[in-house]
């Protein structure tokens, strides 16, 4: 099967969607398959081949990317109908070289894919991957939030179709899945402001323009569905690259267990961002009574803004920054660690890093109860879950665990909790390799070729 996979994201940002594309990628291509990844980037040759590493791969053609405009220091591609003229030039017979587009994301390269595939009657797999609306409820500045859901909404509509007008949401009674305490009191569902309805228009009416949606978990397929989604859907999880848990069991898997220092060794290996909740973390850290050290991997709008409040609080013999590196870089020190943290609450659908954690026999600890979907219960601390045996959470409640919060669970798990912890995810990390979801997929595809 000949495929070509479209996405905003993928070379030079570290993160979940990139490791599980690459993921896919590389286990689709063990299989026999040829794979072809179109993406924005700066490094190529002159026949368009990415350079990563020092090295060439030509499985990955670089489109027309903005030299300057870089948001969040990432390549951007430039307009959907630039590269859909370069692929069309470089790749003339770009029907006759395909048999299937698989898109993940929804900005510019990803339209052009979609594009494409209309154009010469290719099947249209979607992989619907993040909550838009949360992207720019938390990273766009107040007086700037409408202004630019409205104008990413517009943008979207040129390329593609908009049947499906998702408004702000009215006042909704109690019965609704997805009410959350509004700012004034009242009771919201998902889109309680014109910016997150106007993203929730722009995620929906994407994924109603494939031929079917792929969704890593159940609860953001509902979600997209609550909001207008009518595509056949099939949930398949990401995927942890079955030569990652290789390499990492070369140096022996191990079941974790607090030392005799006793201190808690927490990874946290994410955005260093707003979304993603780094700044309640480092609180929760400064505010912890047992003996603890984070390491922090990878980079993002709030790193500067994370290292003043280490120097501030004095804590650089507590948190150590190593900002973007390699990923067998963080697979070392996954060996070490005994808690992989996830503070993002409300905005992710998946994350790959619970999955790497479950790969390699990691405990995890996460705030958003939506996230128990992706690792066994015996594997994890469910902040919420255990806030409520404690006595700390109200029914109803929709905010985040508040840094006091997180620092009183955290101070909180018993050492042999631990080790009883890893030993469940050892067990269970067969479920998330690569390998296991990729039968999923290729099902999917032989229905759309």
């Amino acid at each position: 099967m000949r495929i070509a996979v479209f996405t905003d994201v993928f070379l030079e940002v570290p993160g979940g969607i990139c490791s599980s594309i690459r993921a896919q990628r590389d286990g689709l291509v063990k299989y026999g398959h040829q794979v072809t990844i179109f993406c924005p980037g700066w490094r190529a040759t002159k026949e368009h081949y990415a350079i990563v590493d020092g090295k060439v791969d030509e499985g990955v053609i670089i489109v027309p990317t903005h030299k300057w405009l870089k948001p969040g220091g990432a390549p951007l591609s430039k307009s959907p109908e630039a590269v859909q003229q370069f692929i069309e030039t470089e790749i003339p017979n770009f029907g006759m070289n395909f048999d299937l587009v698989h898109v993940h994301y929804e900005a510019s390269c990803s339209l052009a894919g979609m594009l494409l595939a209309r154009k010469f009657g290719l099947g249209l797999i979607q992989t619907m991957h993040g909550r838009e609306d949360m992207a720019v409820a938390m990273n766009v500045p107040h007086p700037l939030k409408t202004l630019t859901g409205s104008l990413l909404n517009y943008l979207h509509g040129k390329y593609l179709p908009h049947p499906v007008k998702v408004e702000r949401d009215a006042m909704v009674g109690v019965g609704d899945e997805y009410v959350q305490r509004g700012e004034r009191g009242f009771d919201f569902g998902l889109a309680p402001t014109v910016a997150r309805a106007q993203m929730w228009t722009m995620m929906v009416n994407h994924a109603n323009f494939a031929d079917a949606v792929v969704v890593p978990s159940a609860h953001f397929a509902r979600k997209l569905k609550h909001y207008g989604m009518t595509t056949p859907t099939a949930i398949i999880s990401n995927g942890v690259a079955d030569e990652m848990v290789e390499r990492f069991d070369q140096g022996g898997a191990k079941v974790r267990e607090v030392g005799d220092d006793g201190i808690l060794r927490l990874l946290w290996n994410s955005r260093v961002s707003s979304e993603k909740r780094i700044m309640p973390m480092l609180e929760a850290v400064s505010l912890m009574k047992r003996p603890v050290e984070l390491a922090v991997f990878g980079d993002g709008n709030e790193f500067k803004k994370a290292q003043r409040f280490v120097r501030s609080h004095r804590l650089k013999n507590q948190v150590k920054f190593y900002g973007r590196v390699s990923h067998d870089e963080i697979l070392e020190k996954m060996r070490d660690a005994h808690l992989s943290v996830m503070g993002s609450f409300g905005f992710d659908n998946q994350s790959m890093i619970l999955l790497e954690a479950e790969a390699t026999g990691l405990p995890t600890f996460f705030v958003d109860p939506d996230m128990a979907e992706v690792v066994p219960a015996a594997g994890a601390i469910n902040c919420v879950k255990e806030l409520i045996k404690l006595g700390r959470w109200t029914p109803g409640r929709r905010s985040a665990p508040t840094a006091a919060e997180m620092a009183e669970v955290l101070d909180n798990i018993e050492e042999k909790r631990i080790q009883k912890m890893s030993e469940a995810m050892l067990k269970h990390r067969k479920e998330v390799l690569q390998s296991t979801q990729l039968e999923k997929l290729l099902k999917l595809y032989d229905s759309w070729c």
